[in-house]
């Protein structure tokens, strides 16, 4: 039991050293992840993560650059808002005015529900109170009979 301790506790400073990182190595799902929540400043309608242009490589860079100096994700994005504004940001932030872009599909689309059922009881009352089909009295009955003898022959 004393062997097997010490040998334990190499064991296990051995794979800890291994599964952590070099110090200065950066994680590339996290710069991926970062990249793809900033707009491409030159392709303006890809993310930087998807973006090829030069541009793209070089804001990639910046980001692998500020991750190895220590910066957590969350400053990296607010590094590249200070110095692009909100408008780098592919979804805007839920706060402010940015809350109406999050907000306005849902109530057009409630909006338009709401008048589409109104516009449909409207409908279905209009047919409703419509004057029902009087029965046809005789002598219209026999002149329309007649009518309809003369074209036959």
């Amino acid at each position: 039991m004393r062997r097997t301790a010490p040998a334990l506790l190499v064991l296990i400073f051995v794979a800890t050293v291994a599964a952590t990182p070099p110090p200065g190595s950066v994680n590339e799902e996290a710069v991926q992840e970062i990249a793809a929540q900033l707009r491409c400043v030159v392709c303006q309608n890809l993310s930087v993560a998807d973006s090829p242009s030069e541009t793209a490589n070089q804001m990639r860079r910046i980001i692998r650059e500020r991750l190895r100096a220590g910066d957590r994700p969350d400053q990296v994005v607010a590094y590249f808002v200070d110095r692009y504004g909100e408008w780098i940001l592919l979804s805007p932030r839920p706060q402010g005015f940015n809350l109406l872009v999050w907000v306005a599909p849902f109530a057009g689309t409630f909006a338009g529900l709401v008048g589409l059922i109104l516009l449909m009881r409207r409908w279905s009352r209009r047919s409703a109170s419509a004057a029902p089909i009087t029965q046809v009295d005789p002598d219209t009955r026999e002149r329309i009979r007649r009518e309809m003898a003369d074209l036959e022959s």
